[in-house]
């Protein structure tokens, strides 16, 4: 699929500013809304939205499915009549630019028990319709969802393979038991999937209302603690206890001397070939409910992927794999017709990927800051680019523009002021300038970049455990955006056609 000529930003939820320790879909999301809204920006691209689990990765999930319960607004909660706003003073929390997950878990779950009690309550004609459509519209995930989660909670989420036996191994009468046993908890959970999906729904039209279509992020590959390989063990490389037998990674690259070994079971492509691709085929229909369009990441995977023993420590020793390539994508295609998609090619890319991604017209990711560290023909300087495709300054995995300038090479800084024919005091406007004129459809900028930002506010260090995943701005700092600059390069660009 071909994508008008735009522009817009990325930012994920989470960066947004709240009292309540970290982004939510609440009332900040509107307003950043109203700035791409001002600015002529037609794009908002996010990671992705799925529950997180450890380190609070959005990439590292307790399901393919799910929303992230704690993007959840309470300030929409009282809204709605279902928080007082005495409650909310009360868990109101300091405001900084790093979020403050733990305390925020904490105030947000005590916030969500009242919420839930008083849903159920109030519950009118109108109410109980609209959740009996949910759960009707999502019983393919939901319920091994919400068990999963409730079960987890119990355990204190150690692995699911490391629970009792029988629930485990999903035996009926442990399910059962199970179910009764946690009732209270599934209806919470139930409820905060109900929730998340309304307040998501909510904030998506309110986006396609001013012209701007939202873009998501689907990881190729799913967390091994997650409903999705509990309730589906047939189709991952797990033995029969539920241990990761062959996990996913990448050999040494930009990013990792030892490449970077992920952890996540990799996927029995001939089981799923079998079902005809049911699983793909529900999370991609999922995904674009949610979305507008999708950015699909490690895209490459899906043509071949790097095999390594779960026994290994580094992802050093593996090999590539043959993945499912058109076959998966032509009965997607077929399933659901159209699919909006940006296929996330970065890295070691052979002419078969490059093949698998132009069968279906996917656009290619350009990145800026990958631009000036070898010569003219390189893919990433702007005169190389294909007009199929969408440029970045960088992504989330990427230092801001300033950082990466700080800390670049002199030699690259060179290039970067002879192509940009500037002294490179402002670098991350020349980068945004190259971006907004080069002949790629589409052009999505980190929103570190149009706030001037240096590497301190950076979002992930790719290999790294801990202080990932964190940074949020205040209002102030979305206020001080120059918008007449953002205008001027969208109108020069020709990027303010309608979506």
């Amino acid at each position: 699929m071909r994508f008008p000529r735009s522009a817009g930003t990325l930012v994920h939820p989470t960066s947004f500013p709240s009292p309540f320790g970290f982004g939510d879909l609440g009332p900040s999301a509107r307003v950043f809304l109203n700035f791409l809204h001002e600015t002529r920006q037609t794009i908002w691209q996010v990671l992705p939205l799925g529950p997180t689990g450890y380190g609070y990765s959005p990439y590292a999930s307790y399901s393919a499915f799910a929303g992230n319960p704690y993007l959840i607004s309470p300030e929409i909660l009282a809204e709605k009549g279902l928080l007082k706003p005495d409650e909310l003073r009360a868990k109101t929390l300091p405001s900084t630019m790093e979020a403050n997950y733990e305390r925020g878990f904490q105030v947000r779950d005590e916030l969500y028990t009242l919420a839930e009690k008083r849903f159920f309550e109030k519950k009118t004609a109108k109410t109980k319709a609209s959740w009996d459509r949910f759960l009707a519209d999502n019983s393919s995930w939901l319920d091994d969802f919400v068990l999963f989660m409730a079960c987890g909670k119990a355990y204190g989420f150690i692995p699911w393979n490391q629970w009792e036996s029988g629930l485990a191994k999903r035996t009926p009468a442990a399910l059962e038991k199970a179910k009764k046993e946690f009732e209270k908890e599934i209806r919470y959970q139930t409820w905060l999937q109900y929730e998340f999906f309304q307040q998501w729904g909510d904030l998506k039209t309110y986006a396609n209302q001013l012209n701007i279509r939202v873009v998501g992020d689907i990881p190729i590959f799913v967390d091994h603690n997650s409903a999705d390989v509990w309730a589906n063990p047939g189709y991952f490389e797990v033995d029969k206890a539920g241990n990761r037998v062959k996990v996913a990674g990448v050999p040494p690259d930009y990013f990792s001397k030892t490449g970077q070994l992920w952890g996540n079971p990799l996927y029995k492509w001939k089981a799923l070939e079998k079902k005809k691709y049911d699983w793909w085929v529900e999370r991609f229909r999922q995904m674009f409910m949610l979305f507008d369009a999708i950015r699909v990441d490690h895209f490459r995977g899906f043509d071949a992927y790097w095999e390594v023993s779960a026994t290994e420590i580094t992802a050093e020793k593996g090999r590539w794999v043959k993945g499912p390539g058109s076959k998966l994508f032509t009965t997607i295609l077929k399933e659901l017709g159209e699919l909006p998609m940006i296929a996330e090619d970065l890295g070691f890319m052979t002419e078969s990927v490059e093949a698998l991604r132009d069968e279906f017209a996917f656009p290619g990711m350009k990145i800026l800051q990958f631009a000036f560290d070898s010569d003219s023909k390189n893919s990433f300087l702007p005169h190389n680019f294909p007009q199929n495709s969408v440029v970045y300054t960088g992504t989330h995995d990427n230092d801001t523009s300033i950082g990466w300038y700080t800390s670049a090479p002199e030699v690259e800084k060179h290039r970067a002021r002879i192509y940009t024919r500037s002294d490179g005091s402002e670098i991350q406007w020349e980068l945004i300038r190259l971006g907004m004129l080069s002949v790629s459809d589409q052009a999505v900028f980190p929103l570190q970049d149009f706030m001037n930002l240096g590497g301190e506010h950076r979002m992930n260090f790719p290999g790294t455990i801990g202080g990932n995943w964190i940074w949020r701005y205040t209002p102030e700092m979305l206020a001080s955006v120059d918008r007449n600059r953002i205008l001027h390069l969208i109108e020069l660009g020709n990027r303010t056609a309608s979506v």
